[in-house]
C-alpha cells in the first residue's frame, strides 16, 4: 500500500474547523483507493507566535521540506496584528512559500449551475465560467528589496527576473493545454518596466506552444472584465499582487470565497490551502464552509501524490452534495436542501465519497 507523508498546519481562526473536515475526507477516500496518509501536525501562524514566539518554527519547516505536501488552513488574526513585520502570522507563510519554492500558485474559479444565484452577477452572465489563476508566489513587491516604512514616507520593491516569468509562464500554458488553450496575461505595461519584461518572456514562452493563443490585458481591464464577461477567461497569468487581489474577485463572481481552492507549487513539496482567510469573526461557531479545503485536498491528491482517481472522487462528491442543496450559512440562501454545520458538510462529502 502506498504511504504518504503530509504536513498538516491548522493555523488560527476557522483553520482548524476546516482542516479537521478535510482529513476527514481524506481518510475516507484514501481507505477508499487503498493508499495511506502518514499526518504530522505542526503550528504556524499565530498559534506558532504563541507557543514558539516566531510564525514559523524551525520544526514546522523541517516537517514540511521532508513531507510530499502540506495541507494547510488560514492564519492571522487582530491579536498579532500589532506586532513587527517580521513577526506577523502572515510572515511565516510568506517564508514557507519561499523555502518550499512554491512559486506557482493554482487559483481556479468555476461557477457550481447550482449556486448560479449566490453571485451578485446575472445568471446569463456567468453561463460557462470556468477559468484558473496562474498567480507568481515568490516574487514581486510581498519580497522585493530594498523596502522600508520610515516616519514620512514608505516604499517597497517589485523585481522580477526573466527566470522567473519563464517557470511561471510554463506552468501557465501547459495548464492551458489541458483546457481551453488560451492564456491572458494580465500586467500593467503601460506603466510598469516589470509588465514589460512579462510580455517578453512570454511572448517568447509562447513560440513553444504554438497550440494555446496568448493575449494581454491591463489589471485595471482585467479587474473590469471580471464582472462584466468572466466566461471569456480560461487561464489567467499574472505576478503576485495582481493575482492575489484578481483571485479574490474571481471568488465572490463564483459565489462565496469558502468554496475557491488553491495549489501552491513549483518546488520538491507544494503548499495546498484555501484561499480565503482565517475570519476569526465566525471562529468556533461551526458555521466556516470547509467546501474550499476539501477541493484544497482534492488538489493535493492529484498534483502532489498522482492519486488522481481519488481526487477525481472528492470533486465529485462536492459537486454532487451541491446539486442535491446541502448548503453552509455562506450560501444557504439559494436553493438549500439542508442548511449544515462545518463538521456536518465535511461528514455529508465523506459519505458521498463511500457512494460513489
Amino acid at each position: 500500500m502506498k504511504r504518504y507523508k503530509i504536513c498538516v498546519i491548522k493555523g488560527d481562526g476557522i483553520g482548524p474547523e476546516i482542516i479537521d473536515e478535510a482529513i476527514k475526507v481524506l481518510d475516507r477516500v484514501s481507505a477508499k483507493f487503498g493508499f495511506e496518509l502518514e499526518l504530522s501536525y505542526q503550528l504556524m501562524g499565530g498559534a506558532a507566535i504563541d507557543v514558539f514566539g516566531v510564525p514559523l518554527p524551525d520544526e514546522t519547516l523541517k516537517c514540511a521540506l521532508e513531507s510530499d505536501a502540506v495541507l494547510f488552513g488560514a492564519i492571522g488574526g487582530a491579536k498579532w496584528d500589532g506586532l513587527e513585520r517580521h513577526l506577523r502570522p502572515e510572515s511565516g507563510l510568506l517564508k514557507l512559500r519561499k523555502e518550499l519554492n512554491a512559486f506557482a500558485n493554482l487559483r481556479p474559479a468555476i461557477v457550481f449551475k447550482e449556486l448560479v444565484n449566490a453571485s451578485t452577477l446575472k445568471p446569463e452572465v456567468l453561463d460557462g465560467v470556468d477559468m484558473l489563476v496562474v498567480r507568481e508566489l515568490t516574487g514581486g513587491l510581498y519580497f522585493g528589496q530594498p523596502r522600508a516604512k520610515e516616519a514620512d514616507r514608505a516604499y517597497n520593491t517589485m523585481v522580477y527576473s526573466r527566470s522567473e516569468i519563464e517557470r511561471i509562464a510554463r506552468i501557465a500554458f501547459d495548464a492551458a493545454r489541458m483546457r481551453q488553450k488560451r492564456v491572458c496575461l494580465v500586467d500593467k505595461a503601460n506603466v510598469l518596466e516589470t509588465s514589460e519584461l512579462w510580455r517578453d518572456v512570454a511572448q517568447s514562452v509562447k513560440s513553444d506552444y504554438e497550440d494555446v493563443s496568448l493575449e494581454y490585458m491591463y489589471v485595471d481591464n482585467a479587474a473590469m472584465q471580471l464582472v462584466r464577461n468572466p466566461a471569456q477567461f480560461d487561464v489567467i497569468l499574472t505576478e503576485n499582487l495582481f493575482g492575489d487581489i484578481l483571485s479574490d474577485e474571481a471568488s465572490q463572481i463564483c459565489g462565496s470565497i469558502g468554496l475557491l481552492p488553491s495549489a501552491s507549487m513549483g518546488g520538491k513539496v507544494g503548499i495546498y490551502e484555501p484561499i480565503h482567510g482565517s475570519a476569526p469573526d465566525i471562529a468556533g461557531q461551526g458555521v466556516a464552509n470547509p467546501i474550499a479545503t476539501i477541493l484544497s485536498a482534492g488538489m493535493m491528491l492529484r498534483y502532489a501524490l498522482g492519486e488522481s482517481a481519488a481526487a477525481d472522487a472528492i470533486d465529485t462528491a462536492v459537486r454532487k452534495i451541491i446539486a442535491e442543496g446541502y448548503r453552509t450559512k455562506d450560501i444557504s440562501l439559494f436553493d438549500a436542501k439542508e442548511i449544515c454545520s462545518c463538521a456536518e458538510m465535511g461528514s455529508i462529502i465523506a459519505q458521498q465519497i463511500d457512494a460513489l
